[in-house]
Formats: structure tokens, sequence, C-alpha cells
């Protein structure tokens, strides 16, 4: 009998940080007792071992905690992306023995997203640089020294919307324009600098077709979408651990955005927006 306590109590022991923090939300009804992760890869190559990890802690938790893990694709750069690597994704997890709740496409956010972008506009928190990529990297200054205000930041919101559509309209030529959100140019984090948050591309995309000219970023894609799917749980690489704030940051002003538009269908959303991320790389856990 003290054999199996001594027992429980080692396997107790053994449940990564992570892993307690599900059972803890669990337990506290966090979220309303939800768990919902999601499996985002990109659609634009084949998975590798570091995949595997992730998929296995995404869909592994859900299934054992009886929550649900969605598969989405990240598929905002039309310019690498086939459905050659979707359907090698999705035979993948197959193959790991996981089955996915429900499959979502960034791509199935565009629209909510360029709404979002434009109500950023009008309030003054993004604007339309006609600046090289070369020029926006030599302003964001450096880890020791700030940045350099674009001349185009303080633009009037007006000529920011014309411009903005102008980019979408298939006659804006690729890298002559940008929509930056308006952040910190000294902000010690250099993500924090006037982030790019949509490119022109001109190119069909698999799904949308020849809707779209412009593009979000990933950065301004990926914690959006988490918003939308009411994802209760997010957890990252450590190479994303920078990347961090510009999601809390622009998925607090979504919320802004559901509640200034009243759009009931955004803010059902918001009860089911906080997230907790940690991230992982090979056999060490760490917390963002």
């Amino acid at each position: 009998m003290a054999e199996n306590t001594n027992t429980e109590k080692e396997e107790k022991k053994s449940v990564s940080f992570i892993e307690q923090k599900v059972i803890d939300d669990l337990a506290a009804g966090t979220n309303g007792g939800r768990l919902q992760t999601r499996f985002p890869p990109e659609p634009n190559g084949y998975l590798h071992i570091g995949h595997a990890k992730a998929i296995a802690i995404d869909f592994g938790l859900a299934k054992k905690y009886g929550g649900e893990c969605n598969l989405r694709f990240d598929d905002t750069n039309p310019q690498k992306e086939d459905t050659e690597y979707i359907e090698s994704i999705e035979n993948d997890i197959k193959w790991l023995g996981y089955e996915w709740h429900n499959v979502y496409y960034a791509s199935d956010y565009f629209q909510e997203l360029w709404d979002f972008a434009v109500w950023l506009i009008q309030k003054g928190r993004a604007y339309v640089d006609e600046q090289s990529s070369e020029v926006i990297a030599k302003q964001k200054g450096t880890t020791t020294s700030s940045g350099t205000n674009s001349p185009y930041r303080d633009r009037p919101v007006e000529e920011n919307l014309r411009l903005f559509n102008f980019m979408n309209s298939g006659e804006c030529q690729p890298g002559t324009m940008v929509l930056r959100a308006k952040l910190d140019m000294a902000h010690p984090n250099m993500l924090f600098r006037d982030p790019l948050i949509y490119r022109v591309l001109n190119i069909p995309h698999l799904r949308t077709g020849n809707k779209w000219n412009a593009y979000p970023m990933y950065d301004f894609t990926h914690g959006q979408s988490d918003y939308l799917e009411g994802v209760t749980h997010s957890w990252c690489t450590l190479e994303f651990v920078e990347h961090r704030p510009l999601y809390d940051i622009f998925v607090k002003w979504m919320r802004e955005w559901a509640e200034a538009t009243g759009n009931e269908k955004l803010l059902s959303y918001s009860i089911n927006s906080t997230s907790t991320t940690y991230s992982f790389l090979s056999v060490t856990l760490r917390h963002c």
C-alpha cells in the first residue's frame, strides 16, 4: 500500500510545468473549464522532429484532459505555400496517431484582419510607410540605441486609408508600401519598433484566389487567429519568445476593436481569449 502511494507521488512529480498549468486551470474553471489548443504550421515545407514534439504537446494534452486541438495552417505567404505541404502535414499528424477537431486556415480570417487593420489606421495606431525595406531596417536602430521615426509615421488618417486600399488594388508594386503598427521606436524589444503588419505581394492565394494582393504578416495574424478560434492555451518554441509581446498587444487591440464595433460575434470570443503561453525546445521547458 505504501509502495503504491509512493508511486502515485512520483507520477505527480513527473508532470511537466506545462501540463501542471493545464491541470490547475481546469481545476480553477479558467476559461469556463475549457481546454482548446492548436497546432499552427505554415504550409511551406515538410514537418521535422521539432514539429513532432509540438504535435505531441498540443494534441496530447488536449486529448488527455478532454479538450480539443485544432489544426490551423498559417497560410499568409502564398509565395511559398503548396497543397502538397498541406496534405503531407495532415498525413504526418495522422501517422503520429492524432486527430484534429477542426481544420482552420489563417486565410479564413483575412477579411477580419483587414477590417481590424483599417480600424487601427482610423485610431492612429497604424500607418502606410513608403520607404524601402533597407531604410526601414536601418531606422530601427540597434539593441543599444533607439530607432528613428519614419517620415510617414504621422501622415493623416485619410491618406493612410487611401494608400492602404491602394496596396490591395493590384496596382501597387511589391516593396513600395507596407503597413506598420505605430508602437515604440525606442522599445528595448526591437520587434516592437513599428513592426510591419501588411505587405504587398500581388500573388494569387491557394484558397482566396485573386481577392487579396496585400497580405498580413505572421505576427499580425497568429494571435488574432487564436483569439478568433477561442484558443485557451497557446504554446511556442523559444525562438518566438520575443514575439510574444506583439501577440499580446495585437490581441488586446482586437478585443478593443470588438468592443468599439459592438460586433457580437467578435465579443463572444473574448471570454475564451486568455492564453497561457509557454515555450519548449528539445527536452527543456521554459516559461515565456
